[in-house]
């Protein structure tokens, strides 16, 4: 059973991987970062326990595109200037595990990733 909703959960992730490409060949630059922009429901960011003014310090950032049965994100590593640094997609349905898509490209995902602030 779980195999069908690990399915389900890829399909809404090439769903949501066809439309990030569509925003992404907007020819107007205004209209493309304001479809862009509007997209996630949510984007987070996060860090791990570190030691006070250690700037060596690992931020991750996630942007949620869709929830529930199933939900879709970008996961990814922030370099030292807050930009994304890589960027995986990943679906998961009720009760499974989140997994990575394999046939997105990192490029194009970093691309829209790059449209937001951390």
């Amino acid at each position: 059973m779980n195999e069908n909703k690990n399915d389900h959960g890829l399909s809404q992730a090439k769903a949501q991987y066809e439309s990030i490409l569509e925003m992404l060949a907007i020819e107007d630059d205004d209209e493309r970062q304001k479809a862009i922009q509007e997209d996630p429901l949510e984007i987070s960011v996060r860090s791990d326990w570190h030691e006070p003014g250690d700037d060596n310090v690992s931020m991750k950032y996630k942007i949620l595109l869709c929830t529930g049965g199933p939900a879709v994100r970008i996961i990814g590593e922030l370099d030292p200037y807050n930009q994304p640094e890589t960027a995986e997609l990943q679906h998961q349905d009720w009760f499974t595990d989140w997994e990575t898509m394999p046939d997105a490209d990192e490029d194009k995902l970093l691309e829209y990733a790059s449209y937001f602030w951390f």
